[in-house]
């Protein structure tokens, strides 16, 4: 049984990336050793070993010098070397490219791991052959952004991965979907584990007693970024502002887009019922979601969210977009409402007809949606099935 894991992130998992702290805590636990390799460090990680891959300087002086020391390092593992050499001119690669590669994928071609798995798709781009160079197996992980929206912009990118590849992990069908149609072979084997959320942290036994007052609250927590629909969402809510309904909408996050959002906040006459708190501590959303009656998601690309997760636990009635696994997430009509993407006259009406529910009606959908996260989400079984990931064969 493999028992070396080499997980390559941009950067450690902040504290409230759950799914990827209760990975590592879940192999370690079976018997694994998890190191991380990460493109930028951070002193307030401590769950395993962390390995920097070589910066790429802007100073040509300054870089000539880290690639001696790096080219210095190597000389041990010359073979492996070597063979990665190999391998990515048989893919196409030479001159300066294979150099950059040999160069920030040092560390790696270091790693005794029996698997190099890729957090995200674009992470493994000039680093395909690293794999099979060091005699380990290759899996890559889609998350969203990756493969849903990545090559639409860089057409053909995945090719040598999606040939390199030992095995995928996906967090939707959805997701899956999106890879294939960008060349992944069906032939691959594919383990789909959603993300799960800490069922200790995001819980309200009081949810059954909570009712929709004045005004209603709606929450979303997420970055300000065009792909969550922010736009799309505060249209609809102008259209139930004219329909006379009394609501407050927070939004938790930050990111490129706070101008635009302000902007459309004012533009739709909604600065009075619109508030946006910036980044907040997990026990801040926590406190807002006990506080809140509606969570709203109406991304337009989304690769799962364990926003949505966490709200359904706490027992929110939640309204999201069709984009990619959100209606995995939620079950249209039993657990929450999905709506089609980018059409805020539908959303505005799905909102009207939640809230105009009758209270049993409303409780019956927090309670399915708890359940379910409670018995298809929690660590204990996302934990379980990353261990079978990597112990079961790749054909």
């Amino acid at each position: 049984m493999p028992k070396h894991i080499a997980l390559i992130l941009a950067q450690p998992p902040g504290y409230s990336e759950t799914f990827f702290r209760s990975k590592i805590k879940c192999l370690q636990d079976a018997g694994f050793t998890v190191c991380l390799y990460v493109q930028q460090a951070s002193s307030a990680f401590d769950d395993c070993t962390v390995h920097v891959m070589p910066k790429v300087h802007s100073n040509p002086i300054r870089q000539v010098f880290a690639m001696v020391l790096v080219f210095l390092g190597l000389l041990p593992y010359l073979r492996r070397v070597l063979r990665f050499i190999q391998l990515e001119r048989a893919s196409g690669r030479k001159g300066s490219q294979l150099v950059k590669n040999i160069y920030t994928n040092a560390v790696l071609l270091k790693s005794d791991a029996d698997w190099l798995h890729f957090g995200f798709a674009t992470l493994a781009i000039q680093r395909e052959q690293v794999a099979k160079a060091i005699g380990a197996k290759m899996a890559v992980s889609l998350r969203g952004f990756d493969v849903a929206i990545f090559p639409l912009k860089h057409p053909g990118c995945y090719k040598t991965l999606w040939q390199q590849v030992d095995k995928v992990h996906t967090i939707s069908d959805d997701l899956l979907a999106c890879a294939y149609r960008t060349g992944l072979s069906v032939d691959k084997p594919v383990v789909k584990i959603t993300p799960a959320i800490a069922l200790d942290v995001f819980t309200n036994n009081k949810y059954l007693e909570t009712y929709l007052g004045q005004p209603i609250k709606l929450l979303t927590v997420a970055r300000l970024h065009w792909k969550k629909g922010f736009i799309a969402t505060l249209e609809a809510l102008a259209i139930l502002k004219h329909k006379g309904m009394d609501f407050e909408y927070t939004i938790v996050g930050q990111g490129d887009e706070h101008e635009a959002i302000c902007f459309a906040i004012h533009q739709l006459g909604l600065s009075d019922r619109v508030r946006l708190l910036g980044v907040q501590t997990p026990q801040d959303v926590r406190d807002l979601m006990a506080t809140s009656d509606v969570y709203l998601q109406y991304s337009i690309s989304e690769g799962f969210c364990n926003a949505v997760l966490e709200a359904q636990a706490m027992g929110l009635l939640c309204v999201v977009s069709d984009a990619e696994g959100l209606a995995e997430n939620v079950i249209h009509g039993k657990t929450g409402w999905v709506v089609p993407k980018l059409q805020p006259k539908a959303l505005a009406a799905t909102l009207l007809a939640v809230i105009n529910l009758p209270r049993t009606e409303q409780q019956g959908y927090r309670e399915r949606a708890v359940a379910r996260v409670k018995t298809e989400f929690n660590l204990e079984q996302q934990a379980e099935e990353f261990v079978r990931f990597y112990e079961s064969k790749c054909w």
